[in-house]
């Protein structure tokens, strides 16, 4: 038996998550049986999904159990394996996160080789959220050279890494994000055309101003006024990737939809939402063509990390308010 901590979703949260609704757990982990590997992670992920997960409606997942450990991507070692495709001491990819050691069906994880890049960029650029980047725009929104790409939430771990893509393949990118350093982040580092604080006035303005001449394509991380503001300054068989909807997360009453939909009906607007489990066969391209760009340093990425297991609620909770920049991990102790 491994001693290990986990976290556990005490409470389901009503708005905003609170402190109170997880819950700092000591338990043991059992040695790995038949198939299965013990890890010990090194890296856990928060990602907005995981609010919704929190609620106990149905959705394209299971809710969260209460009074069990939460789940997310992870990255560790392992420490024990009783299956031949893995050894003491690789490094591995798996789901079982918000944990220190974790017991692993070995078929539900995957060796990673972090030649070059630190292993938490498994769980951000070269993981889930860049992938997410990758098929939203090049199967959702069927990107082509010389459009005009609009990306919300730019400065976060997928609308950073759309935005770039987008830049890479030829196309103008405008990026929204919630403050001025992040802006600048957006415009000077990622190399965006042109980006604004949507705290600066109204979102369907700033972004006139940003694309006058309109947008081809919308890549949807915030949904509310950036859908509204997009669905406007959407050109003729204008494409919308719709990923995720931050805005509306904590909502405690039900937000009204996009009062100008019908403007799609006379511009031939494609609105699509996608979830990025669904492409795993796009996951070789995305490696070779992304991986290859995080190899060259043609795209470039942060990590905003908290340390500590008994932290991750305080990270999560921040990731929802956006007080990071680019991808949000947590640090585990050893």
């Amino acid at each position: 038996m491994t001693a290990s901590r986990e976290v556990q979703l005490a409470a389901r949260p009503v708005g905003e998550p609170r402190p109170g609704d997880f819950r700092l757990v000591e338990v043991e982990v059992g040695d790995p049986g038949p198939g299965q590997i013990l890890v010990r992670n090194t890296f856990m992920s928060v990602d907005p999904y995981m609010r919704g997960r929190m609620n106990d409606v149905r959705s394209y997942v299971p809710p969260f159990a209460l009074h069990a450990p939460l789940e997310g991507g992870a990255v560790g070692e392992v420490v024990a394996s009783s299956d031949e495709r893995f050894a003491a001491g690789q490094t591995v990819l798996h789901s079982l996160g918000w944990r220190e050691y974790a017991l692993v069906d070995a078929e539900h994880a995957r060796p990673i080789d972090p030649d070059g890049v630190p292993p938490s960029a498994y769980l951000g650029v070269l993981g889930m959220p860049g992938m997410t980047a990758y098929v939203g725009l090049t199967e959702i929104a069927g990107l082509r050279e010389g459009e005009t790409v609009f990306v919300s939430a730019a400065a976060g771990a997928v609308g950073s890494v759309a935005g770039q893509i987008a830049r890479l393949r030829g196309c103008r990118v405008i990026g929204s994000a919630g403050s001025a350093e992040k802006v600048a982040y957006v415009r000077d580092e990622l190399g965006f055309d042109g980006a604004f604080d949507y705290h600066d006035g109204d979102v369907t303005e700033l972004l006139r101003r940003a694309a006058p001449d309109g947008i081809d394509v919308y890549f949807d991380n915030v949904g509310g006024e950036h859908l509204v503001a997009a669905i406007s300054a959407m050109r003729q068989h204008g494409r919308i990737a719709l990923c995720g909807a931050i805005s509306l997360y904590n909502a405690t009453e039900r937000p009204p939809g996009p009062w100008n939909l019908a403007l799609a009906i006379g511009k031939r607007l494609t609105l699509r939402g996608f979830i990025v489990s669904d492409h795993a066969e796009r996951y070789e391209d995305f490696a070779r063509e992304v991986g290859g760009w995080v190899g060259e340093g043609a795209i470039r990425y942060r990590e905003t990390v908290v340390d500590g297991l008994e932290r991750a609620p305080e990270a999560f909770i921040g990731l929802l308010r956006g007080q990071n920049i680019g991808k949000m991990v947590v640090r585990l102790g050893g």
